[in-house]
């Protein structure tokens, strides 16, 4: 069944994305990445908190359930609506390999996690939306997508894809909202783990804001999941993790293609490089979307860095 949020009274929805906390045993350096994510959302006081995959660090935990539940409590506990998508670490192999499909079981039963398996005919676990409407009408005003993006690819290809299936399922919902909605798209975003391909692309071609510390991590191979956003006309924006030290933004054809910041201590990162997370506001009724960065020190980043890639 598909869950619905509404907006505030003040016409506001605002959304905190936590990404790659790789929590493990409850250590030191856990408890580091359950500050920030408690300070971040004493700060934001967020409608919804989007776990974008690697939240656990399924290799290196004695008890993946455990390591689930405690990563995800500090949205639990403070009654915080939470939604999550699984990385490419969450189920990663180890002597307590917990596998993605008894994972999402936890988040379907607890009390404020929205997320469900999805349809069993779509690849992956944990394909499905949430929609947002206001306080009188329960038609959608915005749809969040959620969609697993996968782990390791066969061979040589190294990281998976989203594959035909999902977009299939993306579009027969995009086009059904759109139907439902006297032939207008419903205005949308999407959350996964992994970036699409296009993202690569955007640093190469735009104007981005933010920076690129590391290689993007993106799958060599394109199963057309951005041409099918641009062809249904719904999405303003994509929000990924997985490259812990890349935290760019960029509109690419008319979309914005956005990392996260990385939340966790338990994995790693870039010395001057703090971690942090990604807020996002929405308006009803107005187009578009805000976002920023607020870092473990409390500092809000609303400006980003310019990169233009020099051309000869």
């Amino acid at each position: 069944m598909t869950k619905r949020l509404a907006f505030r009274e003040d016409n506001r929805f605002v959304i905190v994305q936590f990404t790659d906390v790789h929590w493990r045993n409850g250590d030191e350096l856990d408890q580091r990445s359950r500050k920030l994510m408690d300070d971040i959302l004493s700060a934001e006081q967020p409608n919804l908190v989007v776990f974008t995959g690697d939240t656990i660090m399924g290799l290196n935990t004695d008890d993946p359930i455990r390591a689930f539940n405690e990563a995800v409590a500090v949205a639990e506990d403070r009654g915080i609506a939470w939604a999550l998508v699984f990385g490419n670490h969450d189920d990663e192999g180890g002597k307590s390999q917990v596998l993605n499909a008894e994972l999402m079981v936890l988040q379907e039963n607890s009390k404020y996690g929205i997320g469900s398996s999805g349809p069993e005919d779509v690849h992956g676990i944990g394909n499905f939306v949430v929609e947002l409407t206001d306080n009188r009408e329960s038609d959608a005003k915005v749809v969040l997508y959620f969609l697993d993006s996968g782990a390791y690819a066969p061979k040589t290809i190294e990281w998976d894809w989203i594959r035909q299936s999902q977009v299939d399922w993306y579009t027969k919902l995009s086009k059904g909202y759109k139907a439902n909605n006297g032939g207008t798209p419903v205005p949308s975003l999407a959350f996964f783990h992994i970036p699409l391909p296009e993202y690569e692309e955007a640093w190469r071609q735009n104007v981005c804001y933010g920076v690129k510390h590391e290689d993007i991590g993106c799958s060599r191979i394109n199963s057309g999941l951005f041409a099918a956003m641009l062809e249904n006309g719904d999405m303003m924006g994509t929000f990924v993790g997985h490259d812990h030290i890349n935290d760019f933004w960029s509109e690419h054809h008319g979309i914005q293609l956005c990392y996260g910041r990385a939340s966790g201590y338990n994995t790693y990162g870039r010395e001057g490089f703090p971690r942090g997370a990604r807020v996002i506001r929405l308006h009803l009724g107005e187009p578009g979307f805000e976002s920023w960065l607020r870092l473990d020190d409390g500092v809000v980043v609303e400006q980003q860095a310019e990169h233009r890639t020099e051309t000869t």
